[in-house]
């Protein structure tokens, strides 16, 4: 079983038929076998999503995704460690200068082992993992 991370880029990019990646995420989306993939995510990403998605029509699709993940397992809180270790890469400029968000989710994935992230953000390519579309 392949352990896929969703990013807040790429799930807004799925949702939201507006936004230029839209087409691009759908087909990695449809791409994944739901019999060989485990989607995963952090709080934090869910938190950034909720605040893209306040306003927009698919606001429900934030809290249902965060609903199946939690109940699932699949929702990750990160650690103090991860937290502080995100911090002192933020700090330095790393993977080209990415967010905090982004240094938390390095860290869990570092933590956790994973490779793959759903998402088009080359910030995730400069830290080291592949990105899905």
């Amino acid at each position: 079983m392949t352990t896929v991370i969703l990013d807040t880029v790429g799930l807004i990019a799925l949702w939201n038929r507006s936004d230029q990646w839209h087409a691009a995420a759908t087909a990695a989306f449809l791409a994944l076998d739901p019999k060989t993939t485990r989607l995963v995510t952090t709080t934090y990403v869910l938190l950034e999503c909720g605040n893209a998605a306040a306003r927009r029509p698919y606001r429900d699709k934030v809290i249902a995704i965060r609903d199946g993940l939690s109940q699932a397992g699949d929702l990750y809180e990160p650690t103090p460690q991860d937290l502080e270790q995100a911090w002192i890469d933020y700090a330095r400029g790393l993977a080209g200068s990415a967010g905090i968000v982004d240094h938390v989710s390095f860290a869990v994935m570092r933590r956790l082992g994973l490779a793959e992230v759903f998402t088009n953000d080359r910030h995730f390519t400069a830290a080291g993992f592949t990105i899905l579309f």
